[in-house]
């Protein structure tokens, strides 16, 4: 005999009941994965916008040159580049990355552009911040496409208030223990006019050369001359979000061939080594992932023929 219980008007099965309780359940296993979801998503929204911009990383590069002499053997060169102050990037940041760089003992510190975003006198809190590195062979800058879109005079007013001079298609020779090294800089390439002959009018036939030039697809040209070891580059941001698998998802113009990390370029006139920053600061949209803020370090080396290179992106110039 089936046991039914009644409750008012209506009759309860006891056989049904695990339908209604299983109904319950999916609907609060349902409630619940919607808001684990969105838990998820505003903690990954939270990662590539707050976390990963401000977990800044020190990359160490070893450039091997022949016939390095030997007083400019080990010498230290760190690169910043892309910093981008205001209004997403702030002052604390570009502090932390001053201090990671100090840290690491620079002879020469090269700043490959793009100081600013949206306001050119935003130069004036950072001035000051990058002068607290004072490496023995000093401080050395380019303007970055941003600069020319708002005004590059107060960029480089304000950097020379602090020493620290912007070279635009000229070079200066520096003497280090009987050596030459050769420092150059491009003006801007997307809306500057760079002469890489007139930037080494003034180099020594014996001088290590470094050359500084905001876009990285410069380099093209750079290989082609045959008289640069080293050039350093930034603008591309590593394209701020990498995707395994994928790499970048957008890349500003020149700096699509050569968009992060070391590449070692050949032509008939010699080879090059390209070294593409991925930045500390962002542009909209200001995040993050897969490609975290840098600051590197190069140590010069004499390589000996015939010996490995260190690993990077070998590419012939197009």
């Amino acid at each position: 005999m089936r046991a039914e219980q009644t409750f008012g008007t209506r009759r309860f099965d006891p056989r049904f009941a695990h339908r209604r309780l299983s109904r319950r359940r999916m609907l609060k296993a349902l409630a619940g994965g919607v808001i684990a979801s969105a838990a998820a998503a505003a903690a990954g929204y939270g990662y590539i916008s707050h976390i990963e911009p401000r977990w800044l990383q020190v990359e160490r590069v070893r450039i091997p040159i022949p016939h390095l002499p030997e007083a400019l053997e080990g010498l230290r060169i760190v690169q910043l580049s892309d910093i981008h102050l205001y209004p997403y990037t702030d002052l604390d940041l570009a502090r932390q990355a001053v201090s990671l760089a100090a840290a690491q003992r620079p002879d020469l510190v090269a700043l490959t552009g793009d100081f600013v975003l949206k306001s050119a006198e935003a130069i004036d809190d950072l001035a000051p911040v990058l002068a607290q590195l004072n490496p023995r062979l000093g401080i050395y800058a380019v303007l970055g496409n941003h600069e020319m879109w708002l005004d590059p005079a107060p960029v480089m007013a304000g950097l020379a208030r602090f020493s620290i001079p912007t070279l635009i298609n000229r070079g200066l020779h520096l003497g280090v223990g009987g050596a030459s090294l050769y420092v150059a800089g491009l003006d801007d390439g997307w809306s500057g006019h760079p002469d890489l002959s007139l930037a080494l009018a003034g180099r020594p036939a014996d001088a290590v050369t470094l050359l500084m030039a905001h876009e990285p697809d410069l380099a093209d040209e750079t290989v082609r001359d045959g008289r640069v070891h080293l050039q350093l580059s930034g603008h591309s941001h590593g394209g701020q979000v990498r995707l395994p698998g994928v790499g970048a998802l957008l890349l500003p113009f020149m700096a699509r061939k050569y968009d992060q990390g070391l590449y070692r370029l050949t032509s008939g006139s010699g080879g090059l080594w390209l070294y593409t920053n991925r930045g500390i600061g962002v542009n909209n949209p200001p995040v993050r992932f897969g490609c975290r803020p840098e600051v590197t370090l190069f140590t010069l080396m004499h390589q000996v023929p015939g010996s490995e290179v260190p690993p990077g992106q070998s590419a012939p110039a197009s």
